[in-house]
């Protein structure tokens, strides 16, 4: 019995010795079922659930397809107005005796001041999204949407005060140019007030994590593309008209 029991003890531990050479070396995704310290044998294998959710590690994840309609959105528009714009300039540039400008409204000035607000609040918006600082961006949203909707409100004002004064597209290539090119900005001013809804649903909840948070920043970031572009273009119509006549 002694010599049997002498035996034994060797073997237990060259066991014990055995796991904790595995435990430091890390390897086998083995390392016994039964070992409680181990955790059911090696977690180096599986992915790692204890780190938060990184925007920068998991946007590959997530298709941005905003970015593609985005794109294609402003080609379309730029090619429209591109050609809108080339034609009022061969126009104004052979003064046919029909042409006849005019001193632009005052209310052009307001527009121009509200859609320079909306660009500002737009892209506080987009900060604070960014930062997951949710609260602030949905009140700056919610600003640019009032923005946008007074710009297309002041450009209503801008068509009554050029009617009473007795201004129309018949006879008067000028004014048509003018009533055309502000109507078809206003209409996509429009269309970007309802995307802008689509992110501030977005917003409205205030957690968010994994795709949906990098499909939020995403949308929010083509849209922004887009309002801005349409900023930009009402500075360049706002010359052209305002100043090359």
């Amino acid at each position: 019995m002694e010599v049997g029991t002498a035996e034994l003890i060797p073997d237990r531990e060259d066991a014990d010795a055995g796991r904790r050479t595995s435990r430091l070396v890390g390897g086998g995704s083995g390392g016994g079922g039964n070992d409680d310290d181990n955790g059911g044998g090696g977690g180096s294998d599986g992915p790692d659930r204890s780190r938060p959710y990184s925007y920068t590690e998991s946007q590959d994840d997530v298709p941005d397809k905003s970015k593609f309609v985005a794109w294609f959105l402003l080609v379309v528009v730029l090619m429209t107005f591109g050609g809108m714009i080339g034609a009022y300039v061969v126009i104004a540039t052979n003064r046919a005796a029909e042409w006849q400008p005019f001193n632009l409204p005052f209310q052009v000035w307001v527009s121009t001041a509200l859609i320079a607000g909306s660009s500002v609040t737009y892209h506080l918006a987009k900060v604070a999204l960014f930062a997951d600082r949710f609260k602030q961006s949905r009140q700056m949203l919610i600003a640019t949407t009032v923005f946008g909707a007074a710009f297309i409100s002041s450009q209503i004002l801008v068509w009554l005060a050029l009617v009473n004064r007795g201004f129309y597209m018949q006879g008067n290539p000028y004014a048509g140019f003018f009533y055309i090119l502000t109507a078809a900005h206003a209409v996509h001013v429009l269309g970007g007030i309802i995307a802008l809804g689509a992110v501030l649903l977005r917003t409205w909840n205030e957690t968010a994590f994994g795709p949906e948070l990098v499909y939020r920043r995403n949308l929010a970031r083509s849209i922004g593309w887009y309002w801005h572009f349409m900023g930009g273009l009402w500075i360049v119509l706002l010359v052209l008209l305002g100043f090359w006549k």
